[in-house]
């Protein structure tokens, strides 16, 4: 290579100029239509909807000139599943009946004939945390093998009153992954206990109990987890909860307001313990994630990875007009159209330094389960993955003067966000409810726990400020979406005005573009549960 030639490829290139290449709002409309058409069957893993979908996607990646960035130099990275349905039997705790769906909600992600749990004693965790940067560990060495954690919702600061040790240490009103339900089961099954329970309130779930039961029973992990698993997981209702720790002799409200203070220590219910013993129903099944690339020229083993997820609901039990599939139009196919409008640009540029990676995930909806695969199992090192940038909901009602921003706070990536949205003329919204963890609920998740600096741009996070009505039409908008998440209803039209959605996709395309362009790593901030996480693989970045 000559020096001219060089000094020509260490300059960045000008891949996000925003008259480069614009995202079209048509394009990413005639894309939703099919993917959410009655023929993709609402696009469920392991079904026939499953195999239009990926042969459907791999085409749109051939016809952009994309290359194959799966397993073994295809299109696809395999996802073994197993789903579990639970049957109905009886459900005891220390002696006193719970009702299946109204006084307590279990499910299993083992894959065995039974879930069995036979007296195992009750210990209440508190919110079981364990986060030695805040200082606090709800455990205090408790022996839990064997037992059956019971744990309050979200994080210890989550109801604290001036005063309260938590105040202020988990982000106030702002969830944690620390608050997630996934998060309380998986630290139970570390620490050995056979099943965990979580006491419900709507507040602090930030859904009510309907959403808690909505599943059946029905539940769905990969077929081969690295971590271990609980053999019973679920919720106890609020006022069985309270009446369950009465019979033992305690006060839960009481506990709550003991459990916000860091020298809180576990309590055990007196009495026989949980029992239970149930069928399960078990079936496997391999989907697939989707990836394509587009290697770079200058730093190849460098990585930018855009980010959504092709699978919505399926069927489901018919609907007052007698459908069943829910085609997951927005909750989504939106995204994935998004993720093909920034795979298509990239192809028709020059190639910058890094590699572009452009992953469509399985299995979102049941439990981020293609996304975590991949983080489990990477075909790009996370130590030099530079950011993920995901989609996941955009909204449909036209140009917005925001962009909404999801788990504001936790890397220099917001500053990117702003820089871009600037660009378009717009400003950075926080999300209106932190409380309710949507940050730990999309896809970026399983990347971001892994260190991997992480965007989601999701529009069910707050009212969009719409310049056609303003927040309140943004309100309206959203309102009449939450009707329709995860229902049948959820469903392309001919209506929508994705203006505002092709300026979203454009943000990431922007921001995305010049990382892969440029040399930055982002960084998490001093705040971040996930900052020491990234900072042990520092070394893997630092050598070149």
């Amino acid at each position: 290579m000559t020096r001219l030639a060089a000094l020509l490829a260490a300059l960045p290139l000008v891949a996000a100029s925003p008259a480069a290449d614009p995202i079209s709002a048509d394009r990413l409309s005639a894309d939703v239509k099919v993917l959410a058409s009655d023929a993709f069957g609402g696009r469920a893993p392991g079904t026939p909807g499953e195999t239009k979908t990926i042969d459907w996607l791999v085409a749109q990646f051939k016809a952009a000139g994309l290359e194959p960035g799966g397993s073994d130099g295809g299109w696809t990275q395999p996802v073994p599943l197993i789903r579990t349905m639970l049957g109905s039997g009886a459900v005891a705790a220390n002696g006193m009946p719970l009702a299946i769906g109204r006084d307590v909600y279990l499910s299993t992600v083992r894959p065995d004939a039974r879930a069995v749990v036979a007296r195992a004693p009750l210990v209440f965790v508190g919110y079981g945390v364990t986060a030695p940067e805040r200082q606090w560990d709800d455990f205090k060495g408790v022996d839990l093998k064997g037992k059956v954690a019971v744990f309050l919702v979200n994080d210890p600061d989550f109801e604290a009153a001036a005063g309260d040790d938590a105040a202020g240490r988990f982000g106030d009103r702002r969830m944690t992954y620390y608050g997630r339900w996934t998060y309380k089961f998986e630290e139970a099954a570390r620490r050995g206990a056979v099943a965990a329970l979580i006491v419900h309130d709507t507040p602090g779930a930030g859904y009510g109990w309907a959403t808690v039961t909505a599943p059946g029973g029905e539940n769905y992990d990969v077929a081969a987890p690295a971590a271990p698993r609980l053999a019973m997981q679920g919720w106890l209702e609020g006022g069985a909860a309270t009446r369950l720790f009465a019979a033992a002799g305690l006060d839960l409200a009481r506990l709550r307001a003991a459990a916000r203070r860091s020298d809180f220590r576990p309590v055990a219910l007196a009495g026989a313990g949980l029992s239970a013993d149930l069928p399960v129903t078990v079936t496997r099944a391999t989907s697939h994630n989707v990836l394509a690339k587009r290697t770079g020229r200058g730093r190849p083993d460098e990585t930018v990875i855009y980010g959504a997820h092709w699978d919505a609901y399926g069927e489901g039990t018919p609907d007052a007009a007698g459908r069943r599939i829910r085609p997951g139009a927005n909750d989504d196919a939106l995204g994935t159209a998004g993720v093909l409008a920034i795979a298509r640009a990239a192809a028709r540029m020059p190639r910058p330094a890094r590699t572009q990676v452009f992953a469509l995930w399985t299995g979102e909806e049941r439990g981020l389960l293609g996304s975590e695969t991949y983080a489990a199992h990477p075909l790009y090192p996370a130590a030099k993955t530079v950011a993920n940038l995901t989609l996941d909901i955009l909204q449909t009602a036209g140009p917005a003067r925001d962009v909404l921003l999801v788990g504001a706070g936790q890397n220099s990536l917001e500053a990117a966000l702003a820089a871009a949205a600037r660009a378009q003329g717009r400003s950075v919204t926080p999300e209106a409810l932190p409380e309710r963890g949507l940050f730990y609920r999309a896809d970026h998740f399983s990347l971001a726990r892994r260190g991997v600096p992480t965007l989601l741009l999701m529009a069910i996070s707050g009212a969009p400020d719409l310049v056609d009505g303003g927040r309140a039409a943004g309100q309206r908008w959203l309102d009449d979406y939450m009707r329709c998440y995860h229902q049948t209803c959820d469903a392309w039209s001919a209506d929508w005005n994705l203006a505002g959605a092709a300026a979203d996709v454009d943000l990431l395309r922007r921001i995305g573009f010049d990382l892969a362009a440029g040399t930055a790593w982002p960084t998490w901030n001093a705040g971040s549960e996930f900052r020491a996480i990234r900072a042990a693989s520092a070394a893997d970045r630092e050598r070149r």
